[in-house]
């Protein structure tokens, strides 16, 4: 298991609106998504990465400095 791994996913989670949109959508395809990317997770840090509540990364990421966060300036766009 790698612990760094998993911290950055929760930190790209939190700190990434157009990421965190994805998951929101489907958090299995995001998490793959990341896997290939070249992050390593387990089988286990990737069931448990997608057992988060979408709801809670949002709050949570609503109560970070916004100064920390990477908008989706995509957001809308079709």
């Amino acid at each position: 298991m790698s612990q760094s791994s998993v911290e950055r996913i929760i930190g790209v989670l939190v700190t990434d609106e157009a990421f965190r949109r994805r998951y929101a959508e489907d958090p299995r395809a995001a998490l793959q998504d990341v896997a290939r990317s070249g992050i390593e997770l387990t089988l286990c840090e990737r069931h448990a990465l997608a057992c988060i509540d979408p709801a809670a990364l949002a709050r949570f990421a609503d109560a970070i400095d916004a100064r920390l966060q990477k908008a989706d300036l995509k957001r809308g766009a079709s």
